[in-house]
């Protein structure tokens, strides 16, 4: 393993996991794509590409030229905008030169509405979940956020039918959602599962920063565990995916998967959990033995700053 691609390098992910790679692989060239330079990604990597944005028609075949012209080794691909377009490519590439959570963790994890229904097949139990266009909530007060897509930024809280009214109109493909309480017990879950089926969790109660994970502290629960195996088992995962939940009164409730490395991965990697490392070892054919990581301990997000010439 020579060199990797890691897309989306102007974001937090992708930077944290440039720093992990470095780290780990010190000689492994580094390659980073976005949609524009006007970012510090070019400081994790040893070259920086701009493409076109996922959206773009041309966008698959500008990463499929990217990692030929440069023989690139392994492609991590990072956000969910490139998931939702790259299946044919990742099929393609498979297991040997790609770093994804599977197919089955993608679809499930980019549409919210399919989020919710797989919990329901799955035997999970899960909030209420409507499209905005199926017509008024089941109950207030709900939330209204996007159907497509993750993030804590574009989340409202509705009250009455005036609101649910408003907020439809702004937002036609959104989904109105159960809101869990308390507000509180936010948990994210690292969740990573290994080519020959085991699966090992890390929950993160967690305070939200600017949509971001500030704050985390790892505690157990035994029935959050559970959940998290069998969601793993069910879809198949392969390598790493993130959950969301809330503990509730009746017990955990899960609103959101993500079907990539999520903002925590430095934070984690950093106590011990280093989902991106033993995604690379089992694609170079490696045996994983995962950590114990003790309840407790505590994680924060801290900040910088770099000057430099731009050029």
């Amino acid at each position: 393993m020579k060199s990797i691609l890691i897309t989306g390098i102007g974001g937090d992910i992708a930077q944290g996991v440039a720093t992990i790679l470095r780290s780990q692989w010190p000689s492994c060239r580094l390659y980073g794509t976005d949609t524009h330079a006007q970012h510090g990604g070019r400081l994790f990597v040893d070259e920086s590409h701009i493409l076109p944005a996922a959206s773009d028609p041309g966008y698959v075949d500008a990463v499929r030229d990217l990692l030929e012209s440069r023989r690139i080794d392994v492609f991590l691909p990072m956000s969910e905008p490139e998931l939702r377009v790259l299946g044919e490519l990742l099929e393609e590439l498979g297991l040997s030169r790609c770093v994804a959570a599977g197919m089955s963790v993608i679809s499930a994890g980019l549409d919210k509405l399919a989020t919710a229904e797989a919990l329901r097949r799955f035997g999970l139990p899960a909030p209420w979940t409507i499209a905005v266009s199926d017509g008024e909530p089941l109950s207030y007060p709900c939330i209204l956020k996007n159907r497509f897509g993750s993030g804590s930024r574009a989340v409202f809280t509705v009250r009455d039918k005036a609101e649910a009214l408003y907020l439809a109109g702004r937002h036609p493909q959104a989904i109105y959602q159960e809101l869990l309480e308390p507000a509180d017990r936010e948990i994210t879950c690292a969740v990573y599962r290994t080519r020959d089926g085991r699966t090992a969790s890390l929950l993160m109660l967690r305070r939200l920063t600017g949509g971001f994970t500030g704050w985390a502290r790892v505690i157990e629960d035994a029935e959050t565990s559970q959940m998290c195996e069998i969601l793993a088992e069910k879809l198949d995962l392969r390598g790493s995916m993130n959950v969301q939940l809330r503990l509730t009164d009746q017990g955990p409730r899960v609103f959101e998967i993500n079907p990539r490395f999520s903002s925590t991965v430095l934070m984690r990697h950093r106590l011990g959990f280093t989902d991106v490392v033993w995604a690379l070892e089992e694609l170079q054919g490696s045996s994983i033995r995962f950590p114990v990581i003790g309840a407790g301990q505590v994680m924060v997000r801290v900040q910088d700053a770099v000057i430099f010439k731009d050029s």
